[in-house]
């Protein structure tokens, strides 16, 4: 996520902070390669005008200037100022007075509006609501089929009629069903097309003053950059929408549509869409975006991922082996699993402080097929021999090799590292990152 762009900032921030005092010409100079990254990234210009102007403005004052670390001001500054951009408090949706309240999924075709509306679901199901999913996507009759096979397959109901029928029909039947039931929410998908169209747009505005829904949320790709924030503009314009679901932004290395569309449409960003799993949606909190956009991690949302598949029973539980150095293979795939839950290993690195900027030296999937053939080698082992891998000799390694087609010598290196990271557990106790333990994920260290 925004790798290229957090990449530069750090290196821009590194160097003015190998300088002891910051002259007002360091700090410009500092700025002027800052407005190029952004401009580079596909920043909309009159966001990264507003940025620069604010930050010189309070980096050229006694704040700076009297201060013992002046590069960690400035950089205090730029992310203070990000969170401004972005919108200060983070956006939740609107509390229900009235139950059954509609949220209207509108977007273009592609953007991932129907898979983006059964994450939503699923979200809220996760908090306690009662939501009922509504294919309302005629136009696209795999729409349809596809979000029932997504409610099915999170036991969340879904509202579906021929297709054939108007999406209006389908709409006020969804909400009169859902009036009769515990529903709390109706999540409408909506129909999309390729472009912006007066039909489209008018169906819209139909649906919508008919149903009233409580929140209009465009989901908005963003890889397509300043595009993105076009089609935000238009479509406020015409529908009026409450809040925005950025889509895709596991793609996105830029960031020109994250950094932008808040500012540009005065539309509060409330979700961000991070990759492909049902799980993938979170609450969109300007200051933990800021931070991650500057290469200073996320541990907050980090750890709300892991609450979400982690209990607190099997945390204690895994202190309790990792502190008595019972901590064994079974063990350790059963962490490896846990990770999958959470989300891809790139994602979770990106997150953590001081050690984010290993993301950018992990080629694409590498880590994960690492942990695949960790997984492969460890499901190809008996059960004594994930308790007690030091009984396995060169027969049992052959053996383990052609179950879980590597070769003997993976074998040799995943046992090598696994006795590395028994040795080093009271270190990552402690929060402190290891070369060793890097390196088991196919990360180079530096």
């Amino acid at each position: 996520m925004l790798e290229v762009l957090t990449q530069k900032l750090t290196k821009i921030f590194h160097e003015l902070g190998g300088k002891g005092k910051l002259s007002e010409k360091d700090i410009d100079t500092a700025l002027r390669e800052v407005r190029l990254s952004l401009l580079e990234a596909d920043v909309n210009f009159k966001v990264v005008k507003e940025l620069l102007s604010r930050v010189r403005e309070r980096a050229v004052s006694t704040e700076v200037s009297q201060s013992l670390t002046p590069a960690q001001q400035v950089i205090k500054i730029v992310y203070e100022e990000l969170i401004a951009i972005l919108g200060h408090e983070p956006s939740k949706l609107a509390p229900i007075a009235h139950p059954p309240a509609v949220a209207l999924l509108v977007g273009l075709q592609g953007s991932g509006k129907t898979t983006t509306a059964a994450k939503l679901a699923f979200h809220l199901k996760n908090l306690g609501q009662h939501p009922l999913l509504v294919a309302g996507d005629t136009r696209r009759p795999a729409a349809i089929e596809q979000i029932k096979l997504l409610g099915k397959q999170q036991n969340i109901p879904v509202y579906s009629e021929n297709a054939n029928a108007l999406s209006i029909t389908i709409c006020c039947n969804a909400l009169k069903q859902a009036k009769q039931t515990a529903t709390n929410w109706v999540i409408i998908d909506t129909q999309g097309r390729l472009q912006i169209d007066e039909a489209m747009m008018q169906e819209l505005a139909d649906i919508k003053s008919k149903l009233q829904p409580l929140e209009v949320l465009l989901t908005v790709d963003a890889m397509t950059g300043q595009e993105a924030v076009k089609v935000a503009q238009e479509f406020h314009r015409r529908i009026g929408l409450t809040g925005l679901i950025l889509t895709k932004l596991d793609g996105d290395a830029r960031g020109g549509a994250a950094l932008s569309i808040r500012f540009v449409t005065g539309v509060p960003i409330k979700f961000l869409g991070t990759g492909e799993k049902i799980t993938a949606l979170e609450p969109f909190y300007p200051d933990r975006f800021a931070s991650r956009v500057l290469g200073m991690g996320d541990v907050l949302s980090l750890i709300e991922h892991a609450e979400r598949t982690y209990s607190q029973q099997q945390a204690r539980e895994l202190e309790r082996k990792m502190r008595t150095t019972s901590f064994d293979l079974n063990d350790l795939l059963e962490q490896l699993h846990q990770i999958h839950k959470i989300g891809p290993l790139t994602s979770l690195i990106e997150m953590l402080p001081g050690i984010s900027k290993l993301a950018s030296y992990m080629p694409e999937d590498e880590g994960e097929k690492r942990l695949t053939k960790i997984e492969a080698i460890i499901l190809s082992m008996t059960t004594e021999e994930r308790h007690n891998p030091r009984i396995i000799n060169g027969s049992r390694r052959r053996r383990i090799a052609r179950g879980s087609g590597t070769t003997p010598q993976d074998i040799n290196q995943m046992l090598n590292q696994f006795y590395q990271m028994q040795k080093l557990t009271k270190t990552l106790m402690r929060g402190r990152p290891s070369k060793n333990m890097t390196s088991m994920f196919g990360i180079p260290f530096k």
